[in-house]
């Protein structure tokens, strides 16, 4: 199929008795536009793999707002000692903190065979940490949410370009042809919302199809794979009718990937009916696994519930998934308050999903991704807060073909810049993709008169923390 890109399916090129046919038989119930713009279809991938995959899938957890990499998993004996001391160099453009370091509160100590560092933040996490690759020399572009949200989930700080999802799923596909390739549950809807997770300009298919929003599971239902008033006869009935339309159209207008995207959108859709209500049913699991992933305390149990929910959609086939706390760890003020309870949050359930995947033999295939857009300064906002730092901060991978136990990169003494085997976003993304079996400089798509990846022009692997 040619990739140039031809624009959706408007009501304007549909004749009035098409309209008025499509209507009659009950159009609107199908809620086409929200189907369009959200169903990813399950099928190959358009590059296949390049090289052997270590990893068959992704569990991205996004900590939206920033957590601080110096009161987590960075620890800074210097920043300690030089607790309320001026910044001893030029602090980054832009920052609204005064140039006085601030200690951590909370206190660091080394887990497991590898001595990795933690802070009592994530108890729980700490205990994995013989799983987990640290890099603690993540820089990345964007002072702002917006800007360095987008790069991490787009590589691209400006522009509106696909997400990291929707390349996986134009790459690779779905492992199951009922299930979509990339999922989002409980995507953010702040700092670009959608562009996220969504496709941009390739086949409206690879977009998330959402489960939730901006860190709220609620009532766990995927839109539009169910009509209460219809049978699944009339169902079909009615989804052909639909899908001639479309066919129509497309003879139409010759080779169009947004219209056949939605052709496919439509079927999945209706797939999708008798597999998805049961993996998002946790009645099925036991008492011990539910409460290994903190369901059912107040503290835990919603973001417990997506860690969960991603562990049964993984095994389903789902290629990516994503997770997300919503916009909670951007403490400008308030540090110790607002970090310990979002850690509270979230420490349970991402122990709980690594332990899960380990026992069932899912840990090694699934590549397990946690971090933010950005971390905090070591320096003061105000008396107790941390600004924005996208200079240098801490993510996390486990499993899927990565080194436990491994710390890679250094920032400086106080937490502040990458200085050390520094790891751009870009080399992040080109570093997942190739643990995928990707070559991330041959994922590419014609749109516009240029070829674009996700790496955009640059990404270097980083072999270093492969096993």
């Amino acid at each position: 199929m040619n990739n140039t890109f031809l624009p959706a399916f408007r009501p304007a090129d549909c004749s009035r008795r098409h309209f008025l046919a499509a209507t009659t038989c009950g159009f609107g119930s199908l809620a086409l536009g929200d189907l369009l713009a959200r169903q990813a279809m399950a099928s190959p991938g358009t590059a296949g793999l390049h090289h052997p995959a270590k990893a068959k899938r992704v569990i991205f957890l996004f900590m939206h707002g920033g957590p601080s990499q110096v009161d987590t998993f960075d620890y800074k004996p210097q920043l300690d000692k030089d607790d309320g001391k001026d910044l001893p160099f030029e602090a980054a453009r832009n920052i609204s903190a005064v140039p006085k370091l601030l200690k951590s509160p909370w206190k660091f100590s080394q887990h497991g065979e590898s001595g990795l560092w933690a802070s009592e933040l994530f108890p729980e996490v700490a205990r994995h940490m013989d799983d987990l690759c640290v890099i603690r020399s993540m820089h990345s572009k964007g002072q702002s949410h917006g800007q360095a949200v987008s790069m991490l989930h787009t590589g691209s700080d400006s522009l509106i370009r696909p997400s990291m999802g929707a390349w996986v799923s134009f790459g690779l596909g779905s492992e199951n042809e009922n299930m979509p390739a990339f999922m989002a549950i409980s995507p953010p809807t702040a700092h670009g919302g959608p562009r996220n997770y969504g496709s941009a300009f390739l086949p409206a298919k690879h977009q998330a199809t959402t489960v939730g929003s901006a860190g709220n599971l609620g009532s766990g239902r995927i839109n539009n794979t169910t009509n209460e008033n219809l049978s699944a006869t009339e169902q079909r009935t009615q989804l052909d009718l639909i899908q001639a339309m479309n066919r129509h159209h497309l003879s139409q207008v010759g080779d169009g990937p947004d219209i056949e995207g939605s052709i496919e959108a439509f079927d999945l859709a209706y797939r999708m009916q008798t597999m998805a209500p049961g993996i998002l049913d946790f009645s099925g699991e036991s008492e011990a696994t539910q409460k290994m992933y903190g369901i059912g305390e107040k503290e835990t149990d919603n973001f417990g519930k997506q860690c969960l929910v991603a562990r049964r959609l993984s095994e389903a086939g789902v290629r990516y998934l994503q997770i997300s706390t919503g916009n909670v760890w951007d403490q400008h003020g308030n540090l110790k308050t607002g970090h310990e309870k979002n850690a509270k949050m979230v420490d349970r359930p991402i122990a709980g999903l690594l332990a899960d995947l380990k026992q069932r033999g899912l840990l090694d295939e699934t590549l397990v991704l946690w971090g933010g857009e950005f971390g905090r300064t070591p320096i003061a906002q105000g008396t107790n807060g941390r600004d924005h730092n996208p200079q240098g901060f801490t993510m996390w991978l486990a499993g899927g073909g990565v080194k436990g136990g491994l710390a890679y990169g250094e920032s400086d003494d106080y937490g502040y810049y990458a200085a050390h085997n520094r790891v751009h976003m870009h080399d992040l993304h080109a570093t997942m993709l190739h643990l995928m079996g990707v070559d991330h400089e041959r994922l590419t798509y014609r749109y516009s008169g240029r070829d674009f990846r996700l790496t955009d022009i640059a990404g270097n692997v980083v072999h270093d923390i492969i096993a």
